[in-house]
């Protein structure tokens, strides 16, 4: 697990972020309607050129690009190729940056031309419920404040939190301990101290909330062929309220 103990270290660490942030803004503006997935994956590739940094997931235990782009039922670890996006669907992009030895990780979903309000309120929901969970990420707070906030949020509204993936902690390496799930029991876990530093990112179906990894032996999707949503922010817990390192 990463704590944050400097000011230069923090500096650094949102300095990745901000290269997430706006590399994901960037992807964002690119979904359209007819565009190949693959598309995405070389802005990436040149947007971390021109801010000089270095992808945290090419070559992450082997997978083969920059940027996890899902679709639709898809929910995590998309592999970019040459699959078009359509008018309605959505489309999930996962990005992570290293900047001197320190990751940062973001993640949003995005419509495809008009999509159904179904999906509409699957995006704002999932959004939604990330902030939900980063407004209990405080110093002396417990993770399961976080992971339940998450689950009540979302299924009180008559979605599912997906439960066998979650988010992480975050600084020198990837994925840290301790795991974020995005269910869970207020008032237990570890308990939560300055400095620490997390990706929290709930994945939100609008069915049932299990899983199976497709073909590739990456991509994981919906087991009932729901549409999922994916957001997710790089944090540092302060004093009181945490940082949100991953906005522009």
């Amino acid at each position: 697990m990463t704590v944050i103990k400097s000011p230069q270290e923090l500096a650094i660490m949102r300095q990745a972020g901000k290269i997430v942030a706006r590399t994901l803004q960037k992807l964002a503006e690119e979904v359209k309607p007819g565009i190949k997935t693959r598309h995405l994956d070389s802005v990436a590739v040149s947007e971390l050129k021109k801010y000089g940094a270095k992808a945290s997931f090419k070559g992450y235990r082997g997978f083969p690009a920059s940027v996890c782009v899902s679709v639709n039922d898809e929910i995590v670890h998309g592999i970019p190729g040459d699959r078009e996006l359509n008018d309605g669907d959505i489309v999930s992009l996962d990005f992570g940056a290293i900047v001197n030895g320190f990751h940062g990780d973001g993640a949003l979903t995005v419509g495809v031309g008009k999509i159904s309000p179904k999906a509409h309120e699957l995006k704002e929901l999932t959004q939604e419920a990330l902030m939900v969970g980063i407004k209990e990420a405080r110093n002396g707070a417990r993770l399961g404040d976080v992971s339940a906030a998450i689950q009540d949020y979302v299924e009180t509204r008559g979605f599912s939190v997906i439960r066998e993936y979650s988010g992480h902690g975050i600084g020198r390496d990837l994925h840290e301990d301790p795991l974020v799930p995005n269910f869970g029991i207020a008032g237990e876990g570890p308990i939560l101290r300055k400095g620490m530093t997390m990706a929290i990112e709930p994945m939100v179906t609008v069915g049932d909330w299990r899983t199976r990894v497709a073909d590739n032996k990456w991509t994981v999707v919906t087991a009932d062929g729901s549409l999922s949503a994916h957001f997710e922010h790089t944090i540092a817990i302060g004093d009181d309220e945490a940082e949100i390192l991953t906005l522009i």
